[in-house]
């Protein structure tokens, strides 16, 4: 089995999973995953469960009639197990008793319940879980236990207050209003075969030049979006594909711009076609876990939450829903800028730009359909850095482009979710960096900004020399894994401001 840690991730109180005990050599004999089983097929007593799927504390649990999260299910040897499960929150789910060899088929709000039967026919504590991918890391495991004819069933230590089935409290008092986002992590490899890169993938690499008109200076107003949530089959690299979670069928997801004062009124609708939940936190939003506590939406589904930014700056936003890393790694990042009065000073071109990291069970540049590696994920051990999305999005999709002379700027961002990024950009220098996002946090003549996870920087430069100038993270061994991306300044050389050869 797979043994988990605790850590703390910045912006979350976090809980930890505690593994299941298996016992190798059971032998059981399953009956049917969707129908109930023939009078002649049980034996012993039939003990009938009802389980449903939820997001309860920041996590993915089955829950019993009680509301118990991931409950010991307790029967004797002989006995027929019954289990009547659905999903409540609508995403796609599974249940699975490896060591018995039995598995229901995958059941979503879309399909309704299932049903699965089986014999135990050994005794022993023979673990649970969902077996999609990144679930039963964000809290979807239980045991099973199976004693023999007559025994009595150990007794579970009592929970410390807040507790539920072994897991750690969010915090002192479950977290806020019951939407703490924690992560446990599994170090486990969980090997996968080889599957072709897909024939239909299409391109999610965002455009960096899509960036809303500047407000200015105006007053407040009302403004209303409308973000969807898909999974998409989109090229990583040439050759290679991966199923990305996205916003608006782009990475990152649409910037969204708004002024200190606008009323923000915004609507999350998860595609019909998803099979996973998704939701919105914003780093701009003050209150609601910045929104993702109210905007978890099953697959068909929407949601809408009205916010007032009150802070100026550029924030990042991302998917929360359990598991928070694999949303985040799968896509699940884009950014707001919010104005303050008056607006910014005026510049010649703006670009929107974010870095993320992608974790894939086969190597960097496999020809193939890249799958989420989990072990890697949780180890922080990633084979792709990408600019927007994919290898090549902003050198061969996409290319930031600006005349002699003009002030270009740069939203830059770090979806994440793990690893800080130190922006530079070859053959310039920063004449302007608004730290962290911050619009009081100028700084003048920089040639690296330190961006963390879930951070964002304003750069500014004036182009004095035609030429390729290349958008890196300096740690430099990151762009042979796809981070790389290419400013292209067209005009007269100058001289004076560089040439080759001595000097004149």
């Amino acid at each position: 089995m797979c043994k988990f840690r605790v850590i703390t991730p910045i912006c979350f109180a976090v809980a930890l999973i505690m593994g299941g005990v298996s016992t190798a050599g059971f032998a059981a004999k399953p009956i049917s995953a969707s129908a109930p089983a023939s009078k002649s097929a049980a034996q012993g007593n039939v003990k009938h469960f009802v389980l449903r799927t939820n997001i309860a504390d920041g996590r993915l649990v089955y829950e019993d009639e009680r509301g118990n999260a991931d409950p010991d299910l307790k029967v004797q040897v002989g006995d027929t197990v019954e289990i009547a499960i659905a999903s409540k929150e609508g995403a796609e789910h599974d249940i699975t008793f490896p060591d018995l060899k039995v598995e229901s088929k995958r059941f979503s709000g879309a399909s309704g319940p299932t049903t699965l039967r089986f014999v135990a026919s050994r005794a022993g504590e023979f673990p649970y879980f969902c077996s999609v991918a990144g679930h039963k890391e964000a809290g979807m495991e239980g045991k099973l236990i199976v004693t023999a004819a007559g025994a009595q069933a150990p007794a579970p230590a009592p929970a410390a207050h807040g507790d539920v089935g072994g897991v750690e409290p969010a915090s002192a008092h479950g977290g806020m209003d019951g939407h703490a986002m924690p992560m446990p992590i599994v170090y486990a490899a969980s090997p996968a075969p080889a599957l072709p890169a897909k024939a239909d993938a299409v391109s999610i690499a965002g455009d960096p030049s899509a960036v809303p008109a500047p407000i200015g200076d105006r007053a407040p107003q009302t403004l209303k979006y409308r973000i969807e949530t898909d999974e998409v089959t989109g090229k990583l690299d040439d050759g290679t594909t991966f199923t990305y979670w996205t916003f608006d069928k782009q990475v990152p997801g649409p910037m969204l711009r708004a002024r200190v004062g606008d009323t923000v009124e915004l609507t999350l609708a998860n595609a019909p076609t998803s099979k996973m939940n998704h939701s919105i936190d914003l780093h701009a939003v003050m209150g609601g876990m910045g929104g993702g506590g109210d905007t978890q939406v099953a697959p068909g589904q929407q949601k809408t939450i009205t916010f007032k930014p009150m802070h100026p700056g550029l924030y990042v936003y991302h998917c929360a829903t359990p598991l928070v890393p694999e949303h985040i790694a799968a896509g699940m990042y884009g950014m707001i800028l919010v104005e303050p009065q008056g607006g910014l000073p005026k510049v010649d071109k703006e670009y929107y730009v974010m870095q993320g990291e992608i974790y894939t069970n086969k190597p960097f540049g496999s020809h193939v359909h890249q799958q989420v590696d989990m072990a890697k994920l949780s180890a922080e051990q990633p084979e792709y850095y990408v600019f927007n999305g994919a290898v090549g999005s902003l050198t061969k999709t996409h290319k930031l482009v600006a005349d002699v002379g003009q002030t270009v700027r740069v939203y830059f961002g770090v979806g994440g979710p793990n690893k800080m990024s130190s922006f530079h950009i070859i053959g310039g220098v920063f004449d302007t960096v608004y730290e962290e996002g911050s619009l009081s946090g100028v700084k003048h003549d920089v040639q690296t900004t330190i961006v963390p996870p879930g951070g964002a920087a304003i750069v500014e430069m004036k182009m004095q020399y035609p030429g390729k100038y290349m958008l890196v993270d300096h740690a430099l061994t990151r762009a042979g894994k796809g981070l790389v991306g290419l400013l292209e300044v067209q005009g007269k050389a100058d001289p004076v401001v560089y040439h080759v050869g001595a000097a004149q």
